[in-house]
């Protein structure tokens, strides 16, 4: 009997864990009509649980079975166990058992084995001890009879017996026959010396060469305090007059007789090489040691004569050309030492790369007593370098008959670096410590110097006031980065032979920032030329009537008279500068920079400005822009495509005035529309700013600027993101409240108008700007928007309307400076230098050729 189909279904699994009993009889019911079958269905429930019962039943009975044998086997392995536990008992008891009977039958075998090799030593350390005694007694045999190469034999054979009976020191005929030993050991030492004594005093030398030869072998067998006495004795010995005649004699003694004391001990090697070398055993170096003590006998004596000349009555200073002398002398001695020894030990090893490996023995083993004095030397070096300033600050830049090179540098820069390489190869050889940075530090004093009562001083009053001509001014710039270039290299040399713990201290970067800084002064004044050439067009534009203009051109005639003029003057002195490129770069930034700048101050001396004069600037300003931009190819035959970065600066530079301009064509009426304008042009929340563009449009009432300024205020309250402070151009602008006026009111528009240079313009601004670290709009010099451009004041800085001109009328400057001043301009020398380099980041890098 089974069950119907539906118990088929997933829910009818008897055997699942989820199984539920209702949903399988619904699923079997799920009709009235299938109620007929429930009595099959019970039947066929009852024999699946019979089955499932028989089935649990036999798993059962086959668990219960398998348990009891288990069971069975566990206990048949604990007896299996047991069984083996007492086996191992049985064979260890066996085994202690043979080991205790093996031991009984070797016992006497060790006995007779300890018997043996204690008889043995026995035999052994008796028959060592008879030899010791004969050789002892040999030894003293020997001895008496002056027999020494034997003598030295024996000595080695008693000095290795006595070691061997070293542990038996506690019997006392051992410690008694040490003791003979030692005393004979002490005997022979005396004897030996008594023989060296005896021959050197009697001059028999020659005559017991040989015995003086074995007395060194039986020293060598003595060991190294024997042969340090021998060696020292003879040094004395041989050194013995020398110090007589140079200690004893103050004028034996003295420096000047230095070379006496170096030609008596080449003898004494001399004397060495010939009688005594045969003596003395090659290994034991005993003329190096002769050396060594001649040297720190030498070194010291030196010491005492140094002190004592250094603290004379008279106050007179040792003479600086005497010591040199000396030292040069003491120098050449070392070396002379070091190559004489460095030969022997090479032809004394095998291998002569060890020699490469041993120190240098003589290295200033005697000039070490000079190094406390070379600061006079190296004050004697700052008095020459002080001498020459003068002269080389009188010399012309160049010769007239010679021909003028595009490349040409100061002929006191090549003879300034020529001294300081002499001088540092001097000193290198005499001193590579403090001396050496004491000298540095005395290359970076007349480095300054130079740099300003030589370099800077034919930029700025060597020439009067109308300054260097394009040539000199080249050949300045020229000198300046040479002497940048050399500076480093300078100061890498002095890095290279100094001594590590000094090297740190070596520094000439601020003194190759000052010699930058005077090339960036070089480069503002070729500058400034190009501004003077373009003051009488900038004239001509603020003499145009902008408040009336009505009509529009392409370019004004100003503009096109201030391109011409600008080119020519520009092209005149780039062909000077197309040997260095970054310098004629730096020169062409510096152009645009400056003629850009006195376009914004034009601009502000031409108010009130209508909308047409302000579009017309703005075309006058997009020829101006051109012509800056074709300004670095205008020496080539063929037209050139400026460097993108060049280009880029030009644009940024002139967008300022762009922007200003732009604003200025806006109309006042509606004022949202003229403010808008600003905010957008300009964009800066400056309400001065604002104001002073109202005043270049002519409204510079209060009633009338009142109204705009609240509108003003207010817009830019909801347009804050985004505005600046200020914006830059105006700080090329008067501030507001000043009233606009003619230029001709100053000294310097004066001279402008009469078409000359100011008499005291270029050397007084120059120096000045250096000196008191003033940029073109009284700024620091260190305002790195303005770079090198603050080397030298426009003549444009002067607001209009002020009474201090730029030039003209500044207090001449003598050609000596106080120490404050000096300081005071070569800081600044060194901030020119600085931004200088700075501002010229987008092309080569300085004191590289072209």
């Amino acid at each position: 009997m089974s069950l119907p189909d539906d118990s088929a279904s997933p829910q009818a699994d008897l055997s699942s864990a989820d199984y539920d009993p209702v949903t399988h009889l619904n699923a079997i019911f799920s009709h009235p009509s299938t109620l007929s079958s429930a009595t099959t269905v019970s039947q066929a429930l009852q024999a699946h649980d019979a089955k499932l019962n028989q089935s649990i039943e036999a798993l059962a009975a086959t668990r219960a079975s398998a348990d009891n044998i288990s069971l069975q086997r566990m206990r048949d392995a604990q007896v299996e166990l047991a069984e083996l536990f007492k086996r191992i008992d049985s064979v260890r008891e066996r085994a202690m058992e043979t080991e205790k009977t093996i031991t009984e039958m070797t016992a006497d075998i060790k006995r007779l084995d300890g018997t043996k090799k204690n008889l043995t030593s026995s035999m052994t350390a008796l028959k060592r001890l008879q030899m010791l005694t004969n050789a002892y007694e040999q030894l003293r045999g020997l001895s008496k009879t002056r027999q020494y190469r034997e003598c030295a034999q024996l000595l080695g054979a008693v000095v290795q017996l006595m070691a061997y009976f070293k542990s038996y020191r506690s019997i006392d005929q051992i410690a008694i026959l040490g003791r003979k030993v030692a005393e004979t050991q002490r005997e022979l030492l005396e004897q030996v010396c008594e023989d060296f004594e005896e021959a050197f005093a009697r001059k028999d030398v020659p005559q017991k060469k040989g015995v003086l030869m074995e007395g060194c072998i039986i020293m060598d067998a003595m060991g190294e305090n024997a042969k340090a006495r021998l060696i020292t004795w003879y040094c004395n010995a041989s050194l013995r007059e020398y110090r007589q005649i140079f200690r004893g004699s103050e004028e034996a003694g003295s420096l000047d007789n230095i070379s006496r004391r170096y030609a008596w001990f080449n003898r004494m090697l001399q004397t060495y090489d010939h009688q005594h070398a045969a003596i003395f055993p090659p290994h034991w170096r005993v003329n190096e040691m002769l050396a060594n003590a001649f040297c720190q006998s030498t070194r010291e004596d030196f010491k005492g004569i140094l002190q004592r000349s250094s603290k004379r009555a008279d106050g007179q200073s040792l003479d600086v050309g005497l010591l040199l002398s000396c030292l040069q002398e003491t120098l050449e001695f070392e070396h002379a030492l070091e190559r004489r020894f460095a030969q022997d030990v090479r032809r004394s090893i095998d291998t002569a790369s060890s020699v490469d490996d041993r120190p240098a023995a003589f290295e200033q083993a005697i000039s070490e007593a000079f190094e406390p004095y070379l600061s006079l030397w190296v004050e004697a070096q700052d008095k020459h370098l002080a001498a020459l300033i003068p002269k080389y600050r009188s010399q012309p830049l160049r010769n007239e008959e010679d021909e003028y090179n595009t490349q040409l540098v100061l002929p006191s820069s090549t003879e300034l670096f020529q001294v300081y390489r002499l001088d540092l190869a001097q000193c290198a050889k005499l001193s590579t410590g403090n001396r050496l940075l004491e000298l540095s530090k005395t290359f970076g004093k007349y480095l300054d110097i130079y740099s300003q009562q030589v370099l800077y001083f034919s930029l700025a009053e060597r020439f009067g006031p109308q300054g260097p001509n394009n040539e000199n001014t080249v050949i300045i710039l020229n000198t300046a980065d040479y002497c940048y270039m050399t500076c480093n290299q300078l100061e890498e040399k002095i890095k290279a032979r100094i001594d590590e713990e000094y090297k740190e201290s070596v520094d000439l970067q601020g003194q190759a920032d000052s010699l930058m800084g005077v090339a960036g002064a070089a480069v503002r004044t070729l500058v400034r030329k190009v501004e003077i050439e373009c003051d009488q067009s900038w004239r001509e534009m603020r003499n145009v009537p902008w408040a009336r203009l009505e009509s529009i051109t392409n370019q004004s005639s100003y503009v096109m008279d201030l391109v011409r003029k600008m080119k020519l003057k520009s092209a005149e002195i780039l062909r000077l500068l197309q040997h260095k490129q970054q310098y004629a770069r730096a020169f062409c930034d510096q152009v645009v920079e400056t003629l850009s700048n006195s376009f914004i101050a034009s601009i502000s001396q031409c108010r009130p400005i209508t909308e047409a004069g302000a579009e017309q600037m703005l075309m006058d300003m997009y020829a101006l822009r051109t012509a800056f931009t074709e300004l670095p190819g205008i020496v080539t035959d063929a037209p050139q495509t400026p460097q993108p970065a060049y280009a880029k600066r030009v644009t940024q530079t002139m967008s300022k005035i762009d922007a200003l301009l732009k604003t200025l064509q806006v109309r006042p009426q509606p004022s949202e529309a003229l403010i808008q304008g600003y905010l957008v042009h300009i964009a800066d929340s400056s309400e001065a700013n604002f104001r002073t563009v109202l005043e270049l449009k002519g409204l510079s009432r209060r009633q009338d600027q009142a109204p705009l300024l609240e509108i003003f205020n207010t817009q830019k309250a909801t347009q804050s993101e985004g505005l600046s402070s200020s914006a830059a151009i105006f700080a090329h602008l008067p501030s507001t409240g000043q009233p606009p006026s003619s230029v001709s009111n100053t000294p310097a528009v004066s001279n402008l108008q009469a078409g000359k240079f100011d008499a005291s313009s270029i050397g007084t601004a120059l120096f000045n700007a250096a000196r008191d670290g003033v940029d073109r709009m009284g700024s620091p010099v260190s305002h790195a928007a303005e770079s090198v451009s603050s080397a030298i004041p426009s003549r444009m800085a002067s607001p209009p309307g002020s009474s201090t001109p730029v030039f003209g009328g500044g207090l001449p400057h003598p050609p000596s400076l106080n120490p404050n001043d000096k300081n005071n301009l070569n800081d600044n020398l060194k901030n020119i230098g600085r931004f200088f380099k700075r501002d010229t980041s987008g092309f080569s890098r300085f004191g590289n050729k072209a």
